[in-house]
């Protein structure tokens, strides 16, 4: 589905639901073929509106998947937890809200189409109330006088109250999203929809044809019947001549020289420009877009007429088909040339002594080992699944982290925990460098830099910036004065901070 067909159905979706029709918009949204992540954070409201816990919370762990900094998407599928009363995987979403919103006050969306503002105060008392219903009002009493340090005038009264309930051990009320608030899309692109005929319709008047209705820039020319069609080299080979590079983030046009694109898609770099812009082709269309979102991937070799394809496949009990039976045969296409036929086997029945391990994460996935694997083999599989260093991962059999797995763990305890199969673990993740954390690194600004995207960072020149990660050998990410963003690297440079 091209970007426009989605931007038009989006539209539809949202309008049915500023009339109050939740059944039509939401028929809409799920006949969309390939939904960004606000889309189906839209999906999760409006089953969250019909009371569908189980198909709202899929909503969201797709939107998270799509993008893993979208706070509100954390904020909402917490929500969802708590109304299925499983508190501890609330109390968890909430703290992944809280940690996106990077010790900032708050984040208004309106900007992203959403007008909403995620406060860190009310996070936080979702975070009190979820520990409350656990039983540790300490920890509880803990967030909420955080919460202070984060309120804002008009939302002291709530924070107040919460604190005074859990004085008399009293459970106090959950603060919900307003599920009939939904992302909608630019309504800029949205007033591009509609065709515009800027020259009108040409009128003939004067032709040496009889009767002659044409209108146009060329005479009527004779039609030959069953003509011979002149071959047409296919796609895929003019598609290749560039580099196969995969997307990381959406990216949006603001120009017609721009081409839409979404995280996944494969696109072939024909060009790279000194101003960091990709000229590239995708679904035979082609444009700009900044090469700091793209990744190089696939190994192509038109010569042996053998194409590498990455298939990444989610484990996940969650989304297997549970009807499936025998072995199921799918015929892949890429580039639309027949490569190969895969055999899939129901996820439901491992072979011999394999077991599922599902991952929770900030998203959810799973590795495939022998039962009674050493903890060495099934850190390095989930390390290679996140492409993290093993030292920076840590493993647990509770959501709460309290029964950490490591080294001295006695692996038969974990398995014998499995079930048909499958058992679920629980996963959290550090920065290291060389097995060891790294020190807090920070910049100063050698240029002014005015942001010109909303995920810029704006900074003066002499302005010490906090540095958070590194996108590319162009671009850094970082904080300062309060804000979040990415910047050129060649704007700033490290410097000894003193008292760091």
């Amino acid at each position: 589905m091209s970007f426009v067909d989605t931007l038009r159905q989006w539209d539809e979706a949202v309008t049915c639901a500023d009339r109050q029709d939740w059944q039509e918009a939401l028929s809409i949204f799920l006949s969309i073929q390939e939904p960004n992540s606000k889309i189906c954070f839209d999906i999760g409201c409006l089953h969250l509106l019909n009371q569908d816990l189980d198909a709202a919370e899929k909503a969201f762990d797709s939107s998270i998947r799509k993008d893993e900094h979208l706070a509100v998407a954390f904020f909402q599928r917490g929500i969802t937890f708590y109304k299925q009363k499983r508190y501890e995987e609330s109390s968890a979403d909430f703290q992944r809200a809280f940690k996106t919103l990077r010790n900032n006050q708050l984040i208004d969306y309106k900007a992203l189409g959403l007008r909403y503002i995620l406060y860190a105060c009310e996070v936080l008392h979702n975070i009190a109330l979820a520990e409350a219903q656990l039983g540790n009002w300490e920890n509880a009493q803990k967030n909420l006088a955080k919460a202070l340090d984060y309120k804002t005038e008009a939302k002291l009264s709530v924070i107040d109250k919460a604190l005074q309930a859990t004085l008399k051990r009293k459970l106090f009320k959950l603060v919900e999203f307003p599920s009939k608030t939904l992302f909608k899309p630019n309504k800029h692109y949205v007033a591009e929809l509609e065709k515009k005929d800027y020259l009108g319709k040409a009128k003939v008047v004067a032709s040496v044809v009889p009767q002659d209705e044409f209108s146009g820039f060329a005479p009527l020319q004779p039609q030959v019947e069953d003509g011979p069609a002149a071959p047409k080299e296919p796609e895929v080979l003019r598609a290749l001549e560039g580099e196969a590079h995969t997307v990381l983030f959406e990216f949006v046009p603001e120009t017609s020289d721009e081409l839409a694109v979404v995280p996944g898609n494969i696109v072939f770099v024909l060009q790279k420009g000194a101003d960091n812009w990709a000229y590239v082709v995708f679904n035979e269309r082609k444009g700009l877009v900044p090469y700091n979102y793209l990744e190089p991937t696939l190994d192509i070799s038109l010569g042996s007429k053998k194409i590498k394809v990455l298939v990444l496949a989610a484990l996940n009990s969650r989304y297997a088909d549970a009807h499936l039976s025998s072995t199921t045969i799918i015929t892949l296409r890429c580039f639309n040339l027949h490569i190969s036929t895969l055999y899939c086997y129901p996820f439901s029945q491992p072979e011999d002594n394999s077991c599922f391990v599902k991952i929770r994460f900030t998203f959810n996935f799973a590795v495939l080992v022998s039962s009674g694997s050493s903890y060495v083999v099934l850190i390095e599989k989930i390390s290679k699944k996140l492409n993290l260093n093993s030292t920076a991962i840590t493993l647990s059999s509770d959501s709460r982290g309290k029964n950490l797995i490591d080294n001295n763990t006695e692996m038969e305890d974990v398995w014998s925990r499995a079930q048909g199969g499958r058992i679920t673990l629980w996963c959290t993740t550090k920065e290291v460098s060389d097995g060891k954390l790294q020190k807090e690194v920070y910049l100063v600004a050698l240029h002014s830099y005015e942001s010109s995207n909303p995920e810029d960072l704006s900074f003066q020149e002499g302005d010490k910036i906090k540095l958070l990660s590194k996108v590319n050998q162009d671009w850094l990410e970082g904080q300062c004065n309060g804000n979040t963003g990415i910047f050129p690297a060649s704007f700033a440079e490290e410097v000894p901070v003193h008292g760091q």
